[in-house]
């Protein structure tokens, strides 16, 4: 099964097990579990919330997260000031990247939008290898994410 399957078929997957639920919690919860479990390169997943300007740690799979993400630095905030997918091949070449685990070596993160196009949170995923990420992975993960709103 090539990525864009697996992402199709974890899309299935998820979609099923949302579609009775309305807190977005519990969905964002639900999303961090199957996905870490199902795609062996993602060393941490999760999401960091947009809470009275600040981004704070939500439902999240993986060692232990940076609670509380300093201002307009790191990649979560790149997404959330661009209001686009950012894709980082190497963490340690990114300006200003915020190490929560030195393990880390690659990163993608994906804003997450209400239904209002307001951006509330960012789902952010780490790798231990660099170069983990790629449209493939952007476009799976922008469609699984879209559930927590869309359901």
């Amino acid at each position: 099964m090539n990525k864009q399957e697996k992402y199709e078929r974890l899309y299935q997957q998820i979609k099923e097990l949302l579609k009775k639920e309305a807190d977005i919690i519990a969905k964002m919860a639900t999303i961090n579990a199957v996905l870490y479990h199902k795609i062996d390169y993602f060393f941490w997943c999760g999401f960091y919330r947009l809470i009275n300007e600040e981004l704070i740690v939500g439902p999240y799979q993986g060692p232990v997260a940076c609670q509380k993400l300093e201002k307009n630095k790191g990649v979560c905030w790149t997404s959330v000031n661009q209001k686009d997918i950012v894709i980082v091949e190497d963490v340690h070449q990114f300006p200003d990247h915020i190490a929560c685990d030195s393990r880390s070596q690659s990163e993608i993160v994906v804003p997450i939008k209400n239904n209002s196009g307001k951006i509330v949170a960012v789902f952010d995923v780490d790798s231990k290898t660099k170069a983990s990420f790629d449209k493939q992975d952007a476009e799976g993960l922008q469609k699984i994410v879209s559930l927590i709103y869309d359901l």
